[in-house]
C-alpha cells in the first residue's frame, strides 16, 4: 500500500510592520504617559534599598503599561541602548537579556 505524501511545509512570512504613529508628528516621547512624571519613579536614586527599588520598578511598569508609545520607548532603549531607569516596561536588568 503506498502512503500519500506529506503536504509541503508553507512558510509564512510576517507581514511588514505597521506603525502605529505617523512618523513626521512630533516625538514619540511628548505622547508618552511618563512625560510630565517626575523622573523619580522610572530612575533609581542613590543607594536605594532593594526593596525600594523593586516597589518603584513595578510601579513605573505599570504606567509604561498604559502607556500609547511603549513599543517605541522600549525600541528606544534597547536601541540607544538606556543604561539606567526603567524604559518601555523594562528595567536596565531586563534590556541587557533581551
Amino acid at each position: 500500500m503506498l502512503q500519500t505524501p506529506h503536504q509541503p511545509l508553507q512558510a509564512t512570512v510576517p507581514g511588514p510592520r505597521i506603525p502605529t504613529r505617523d512618523a513626521d508628528a512630533d516625538p514619540w516621547h511628548t505622547d508618552a504617559v511618563c512625560h510630565r512624571d517626575e523622573a523619580g519613579l522610572f530612575f533609581a536614586p542613590s543607594k536605594e534599598p532593594t526593596a525600594a527599588r523593586l516597589a518603584r520598578e513595578q510601579t513605573a511598569k505599570r504606567v509604561c503599561a498604559r502607556c500609547p508609545v511603549l513599543v517605541e520607548c522600549r525600541e528606544h532603549a534597547l536601541l540607544q541602548p538606556e543604561p539606567y531607569g526603567v524604559w518601555g516596561g523594562l528595567t536596565a536588568a531586563e534590556r541587557r537579556v533581551v
